[in-house]
């Protein structure tokens, strides 16, 4: 009996992706990287491999981010009457709002995760 290969599991452009990389955070890294991921409408995948090689993330709006944008602004109204000292929300206020002003805009709108 001759076994058959399993066929490549190659990305969108083509390529094989079979380097493991890890690394540890803490539990408030990991809670904005998640934030972070769900407001560019990317896979985790793809949203760190782009930050880490300094390349920029456009976020275009779609029904995915849509919906983590209203995750993001229920979390800010009910932060309403309180001091933000977490950088990690202040940076997710700014990015909600530059990607709500983006939205307002006609045709294709883009806002840069830098």
């Amino acid at each position: 009996m001759v076994k058959k290969m399993s066929k490549k599991n190659l990305d969108q452009k083509g390529r094989l992706r079979n380097k493991i990389i890890s690394f540890r955070m803490s539990k408030e890294e990991a809670e904005l990287l998640n934030r972070r991921v769900l407001m560019s409408g990317l896979t985790k995948q793809d949203f760190i491999v782009n930050s880490l090689l300094g390349k920029e993330i456009a976020v275009y709006g779609n029904p995915y981010v849509f919906r983590s944008l209203q995750d993001e602004l229920i979390r800010f109204i009910n932060l309403y009457g309180t001091k933000i000292d977490n950088d990690a929300d202040d940076e997710m206020i700014t990015l909600a709002l530059k990607t709500i002003l983006a939205m307002r805009k006609k045709g294709k709108t883009e806002v840069f995760i830098g």
